[in-house]
């Protein structure tokens, strides 16, 4: 077997998304200085077939191999939001996804046997017949509106210095606007009303999926609560900080308001 991952020719043409660690391979061959997803067939040592699309003619697959040939680069999965085309970073994410629902569901919870693939979504227990489907962690993002200013927060786990939304994971028991009004008062001490739906991202870090609203104050002063934020504000239009890329939802949810 080859020690680096080598080009095959095929008379059909297939687009592979393939990860090492979190990072999917990218190349340049398609787009002068544009990376893209590695647009033929790929042998090499460690790589493992998972999954293809009938209808676009994708691919999902794992690889060990570090060296790659000239032109190609492994990219954190997130940043490959600036290099693709939208619909291509939406399917390199539920490839992602995928793969770390086969990472993590290799034997049966109730018998311990082997599980295998039932469908391109789906695992079955090659014992019992227990059968899976990938489990999406469920989060809202919130804009809170008071007046014409809008609520942004630092919370210490960002990466980079700006300020976003207020966001925490749905718990199982409530809906969502229930989780909107706890995860607001729990990290500001705030209190909202007027909840209205936004919209939805699929956010595949590894297994989520984002909802956004819009809601107004109703009371309150802020008050950093539980340890997860470093800072808390209201802040005009002509006064924004630093805000999140354009790919997340708490910005979606920002322009939204800006544009308003």
């Amino acid at each position: 077997m080859p020690d680096k991952l080598t080009l095959v020719a095929t008379q059909k043409l297939m687009k592979y998304y393939i990860f090492n660690q979190g990072r999917l391979l990218l190349c340049g061959d398609e787009v002068p200085g544009v990376p893209n997803v590695l647009p033929e067939c790929v042998a090499c040592e460690g790589l493992r077939l998972f999954v293809k699309d009938d209808a676009e003619e994708h691919y999902m697959a794992r690889s060990h191999q570090e060296q790659l040939p000239e032109g190609y680069q492994w990219v954190d999965l997130r940043e490959s939001y600036h290099l693709l085309p939208e619909r291509i970073y939406l399917k390199a994410g539920k490839a992602s996804e995928l793969l770390y629902f086969d990472q993590q569901h290799r034997y049966c919870g109730i018998c311990g046997a082997p599980m295998e693939w039932a469908s391109s979504i789906s695992k079955r227990c090659t014992q019992c017949g227990e059968e899976l489907w990938p489990k999406l962690a469920t989060a809202i993002i919130v804009l809170v509106h008071r007046g014409e200013e809008a609520l942004l927060v630092k919370a210490r786990n960002f990466r980079r210095d700006y300020y976003g939304l207020v966001a925490g994971f749905v718990e199982t028991g409530e809906t969502l606007e229930e989780c909107v009004q706890r995860e607001i008062m729990e990290e500001t001490g705030l209190r909202v009303e007027n909840i209205r739906y936004f919209g939805s991202q699929p956010w595949p870090y590894p297994m989520g999926l984002m909802i956004g609203f819009h809601a107004d104050y109703a009371d309150g002063e802020i008050a950093l609560r539980d340890g997860e934020l470093r800072d808390a504000a209201f802040f005009t239009r002509d006064n924004i900080p630093a805000i999140p890329g354009k790919m997340s939802m708490a910005r979606m949810l920002i322009d939204d308001w800006l544009g308003s």
